[in-house]
């Protein structure tokens, strides 16, 4: 009987009591899927402050967390809308730089491979033919003379 009860307390290598517990991570307690537990070793190494709080790590994991998710799913609608199946760059600067605040945070950053918005100066399209001119009512200076464009002074 004495056996028994020695083998229990020296089994675990000199700790006492019964089973341990399954570690729960603080990426878990907080319910997010960024590792909280590297951020708070990154926030130390960089030593951004003397002290680090708690929640700090946590806070900062949550809105990585969120940015990411935010844009990957307009990368995803980008995608979709480009009849393709997966996220490439292209469609990560697409999704950035169409949606406002985005594009304001990540406004200084180059994405390899990812491309500039289409985009047209309005100035440099073809002028609106046939009924739109018609429309118009002409008012020359001199009748009966066409008076040429002056092109722009340099």
């Amino acid at each position: 009987m004495e056996g028994t009860a020695t083998a229990n307390v020296v089994a675990k290598g000199g700790r006492k009591g019964g089973d341990r517990k399954k570690s729960v991570t603080k990426s878990a307690k907080a319910g997010l899927q960024f590792p909280v537990g590297r951020i708070t070793r990154f926030l130390k190494k960089g030593r951004y402050a003397q002290r680090l709080g708690s929640g700090a790590p946590v806070y900062m994991a949550a809105v990585l967390e969120y940015l990411a998710a935010e844009v990957s799913e307009l990368a995803g609608n980008a995608a979709r809308d480009n009849k393709k199946s997966r996220i490439i760059p292209r469609h990560l600067c697409l999704a950035i730089r169409n949606d406002e605040e985005l594009g304001k945070l990540l406004a200084g950053v180059t994405i390899a491979s990812g491309g500039v918005l289409p985009n047209i100066n309005p100035i440099l399209l073809p002028k609106k033919s046939g009924k739109a001119e018609a429309e118009k009512p002409t008012t020359q200076k001199f009748p009966g003379k066409s008076v040429a464009s002056k092109s722009p002074k340099k």
